[in-house]
């Protein structure tokens, strides 16, 4: 059961994440916080014609959230903000079992559909979810 955790594509996310750093000139930012085991992750976006041009997180925290916070930034990288805001409900609602989270839904959106497995515990949830809900804050403000 802990391989549907530790998946080796989240283990890689994890040791060397994409788009990690700060971002020169983001319009939007927001930050997340998971008090219960200190996990933080800023996220930078920059929105153009409505589109994610680019997106970047900062953060420290557990394998499951940074890798998570990877897999994001990919995923998101040229979505509408409405897209964006979509698959953000999607993947979260889907994370807590609000909906059905298959593999084959978050397929279109690269190796996010590793993080799947991560339903199976929920103490880990909130890691997983941790970046999504930064992103959140900031496409609610600027």
């Amino acid at each position: 059961m802990l391989d549907d955790l530790y998946q080796d594509i989240i283990l890689e996310h994890a040791r060397s994440p994409c788009h990690y750093g700060p971002l020169e000139g983001a319009t939007h930012r927001g930050e997340g916080y998971n008090p219960a085991c200190g996990d933080t992750v800023s996220v930078a976006l920059i929105v153009q014609d409505g589109r994610i041009a680019a997106v970047h997180f900062t953060g420290a925290g557990c394998s499951i959230s940074q890798a998570s916070a990877s897999l994001m930034t990919q995923a998101l990288q040229g979505l509408t903000l409405e897209q964006s805001a979509r698959l953000t409900r999607s993947f979260c609602d889907g994370m807590v079992g609000a909906v059905p989270l298959e593999s084959d839904a978050l397929a279109p959106y690269g190796d996010l559909a590793a993080l799947s497995g991560v339903r199976h515990f929920p103490l880990r949830i909130k890691c997983a979810t941790l970046a999504w809900h930064a992103l959140e804050a900031a496409l609610h403000k600027q």
